[in-house]
């Protein structure tokens, strides 16, 4: 989910070009619109700890004046110190008080509470901490037990740390001192200990295990090191353990070590598999967990070996993750009869999926089932990405189903005039969106039904569209096409496909998949903007494609990312020889990811992406590729023909001047 990062100015160039498209679907009659823009500049100035003179009363009076409040406590207990601070602590508890649950005070509440801890206020910590918070955070819960244990408070503690210390599967600062006290108290039995080491290094945090287990004997630890160890150097330990059989090793262990090893290395897994069943005299029974492992880790890097291994894992080992890969395999291998068996192994449920049911009838067609059109034609009657993959195996084009919600204007208007959706508009149109989108749920959760389906309208209407996608989501509403793939930034749009080339559908497909129409968007990985553009990527691309070079903060313009990201694409495009999906996978994980993928012989586009290792990546291909054709069918208004969806992919030379592509 994209997020807006911390750097200030580049936060303040994103909030101000959100908030100028937000305001363009609001109507010309916006009775609030000096009073936000009052707000917006106080706010800006609270959070950089600044304020100054007397606020109007049109601010005052403003729905989202307590968010402004709250803003400058905050920056006053960031400046309060230990020995004078109860006058800021005074405020901020009347403040609380008096907005009683809003979302705002307990925003509030809880950076408090965290300024009181590190002040070391202890006593106030315990006066201020309602119990129901104390109760669901587990870093409050913590401090509590510090502060009670500053204060001498420790009556009755001890089984509530202890309980806490019993699931605390990875490190919880906010805890150590109650560990610490519980250590003291000689609380830790050795038993207490080991338990906790275990569910530590069963969750994969090797280093803080072998610290946890310190104080237990040698053999008690031993097995925990071990484990610890085969989380850090897998090959290693596996090879020591296959070198000298009478070492011993808890199964766990084992596996978990293998199934690191066989994830990342699937060969030198494959090299040490015979030895490894012999050192440790597993039989078919037992060798069938690791050679589940080893099948998943070939599948995922496409090794011919895969179905070889797949044939070694017992059904009783075959759960959902390992069947539907299993079943990839036998795709990428060409081999119809092992995907119909493969799918016919799943569950009932997971062989009613689209995806699974699709394959199917592409097996059975395989085979020459008479059945098999008939499943296609079938499917092709719902709506998704097998649906119209199904419509293009029977050569038919597909059109969506729609089934519209219809908007009551009524209801829409009530809504828009409850206090808790005025307050989620403001904070939407003030580029605060994790505010606004706490504000909307606090909101549409006592809706009833019909209400909570007029929100999805609403939501949509003030251009919050990644709100009204989430609503609609909550709701199952999936096929009201109309209200959910909008167009705006048609501008840039059009001068992303003039430049690219590329059909301006394909470009709102992306846009919608990266940033769902968020201009303010940022990444993870710090992909700014509509096209989720890296900078080092948006640099080169300009310099390429002759266009102004972009500062960071100019990839939030729309007029300035979508023509670089449109650029890029086609880039990719023509890095990949015209191979779309692998274009489009390209953008997402990077085209070096993508090129390793290609397969050695030509094959379908479908199974192609079916076999694409990184779930997120195949996701997003499947959608861009989904939201492209209902964009081009709501503009073309008939039904789409979907054979280049099919056409087979390949390694391709790549054309010169594009080898390094960002």
């Amino acid at each position: 989910m994209m997020t807006l990062r911390s750097n200030p100015s580049l936060a303040s160039l994103a909030l101000a070009f959100a908030g100028l498209f937000a305001l363009s679907a609001i109507a010309d009659d916006d009775s609030l619109a000096i009073a936000r823009s009052e707000f917006s500049g106080a706010f800006v100035a609270a959070e950089a700890g600044s304020f100054n003179g007397e606020d109007s009363d049109r601010l005052r009076a403003y729905p989202l004046y307590p968010y402004l409040t709250a803003a400058r406590l905050k920056a006053r207990l960031a400046q309060a110190k230990p020995e004078d601070d109860r006058g800021a602590d005074d405020v901020v508890a009347a403040f609380i008080t008096a907005q009683g649950g809003t979302l705002a005070a307990n925003d509030l509440r809880r950076a408090w509470l965290t300024s009181l801890a590190a002040r070391k206020r202890w006593d106030r910590y315990l006066a201020a901490l309602p119990a129901p918070l104390a109760t669901s955070d587990t870093t409050f819960r913590c401090l509590q037990f510090a502060a009670r244990i500053a204060l001498n408070q420790t009556a009755g503690l001890a089984p509530a740390v202890i309980q806490q210390w019993q699931v605390a599967d990875k490190s919880l600062p906010a805890c150590d001192a109650a560990f610490t006290w519980a250590r003291d108290q000689n609380l830790l039995t050795p038993a207490l200990i080991e338990a906790r080491a275990r569910l530590v290094v069963s969750n994969g945090y090797g280093a803080l295990a072998k610290t946890i287990a310190a104080p237990l004997t040698a053999e008690a630890s031993a097995p925990i090191k071990q484990w610890a160890a085969l989380i850090d150097q897998p090959q290693r330990e596996l090879d020591a353990l296959i070198a000298d059989p009478s070492r011993p090793v808890e199964l766990a262990a084992l596996q978990d070590g293998w199934q690191r090893l066989a994830r990342k290395d699937p060969d030198a897994a494959a090299a040490r598999f015979a030895a490894l069943r012999g050192a440790r005299a597993l039989d078919d029974t037992a060798a069938s967990p690791f050679a589940r492992s080893l099948a998943l880790g070939m599948a995922w890097s496409r090794k011919p070996e895969t179905l070889g291994y797949f044939a070694q894992v017992l059904p009783a080992d075959n759960d959902s993750l390992s069947a539907e890969w299993w079943a990839r395999a036998a795709l990428w291998a060409g081999d119809w009869p092992q995907a119909a068996k493969a799918i016919s192994a799943m569950s009932e449920s997971q062989r009613n999926e689209q995806r699974w049911r699709y394959w199917a009838a592409r097996a059975a067609a395989a085979g020459g089932d008479q059945a098999a059109n008939d499943l296609l034609t079938s499917l092709a009657q719902e709506d998704g990405w097998y649906p119209a993959l199904a419509a293009a195996q029977s050569g038919i084009a597909y059109a969506p189903h729609p089934q519209p919600l219809a908007a009551d204007p009524a209801i829409v208007a009530k809504l828009d005039s409850q206090a808790g959706f005025v307050r989620a508009r403001e904070l939407f149109l003030s580029s605060l969106r994790n505010q606004a989108a706490a504000e909307f749920w606090a909101a549409f959760e006592p809706l009833d039904e019909a209400a909570r389906f007029q929100a999805i309208h609403l939501a949509m209407g003030w251009g919050w569209y990644e709100q009204g996608v989430a609503a609609a989501s909550r709701m199952k509403l999936f096929t009201d096409y109309a209200l959910l793939y909008p167009r705006p930034y048609e501008s840039p749009v059009k001068t992303g496909a003039a430049l690219s080339g590329l059909p301006d559908n394909l470009i709102y497909g992306v846009l919608r998949q990266e940033s769902l129409y968020r201009a303010d968007a940022v990444s993870s990985a710090n992909a700014y903007g509509l096209l989720q553009m890296l900078p080092e990527t948006a640099t080169r691309t300009a310099r390429k494609w002759q266009r102004p070079l972009p500062t960071r903060a100019a990839l939030f313009d729309p007029e300035v990312n979508v023509p670089l990201g449109a650029a890029h694409l086609r880039d990719l495009v023509d890095r990949f020889v015209g191979q779309l999906p692998v274009a489009i996978a390209g953008y997402n994980a990077g085209p070096n990811a993508a090129a390793r993928w290609l397969p050695a012989t030509p094959m379908s586009a479908d199974i192609w992406i079916e076999n694409i290792p990184y779930n997120e990546t195949r996701t997003y291909v499947q959608r861009v590729l989904w939201h492209s054709m209902v964009f081009g069918w709501r503009q073309q208004g008939k039904p789409q023909a979907l054979s280049n969806w099919l056409k087979p992919v390949a390694l391709a030379p790549v054309p010169a001047g594009l080898e390094e592509i960002p």
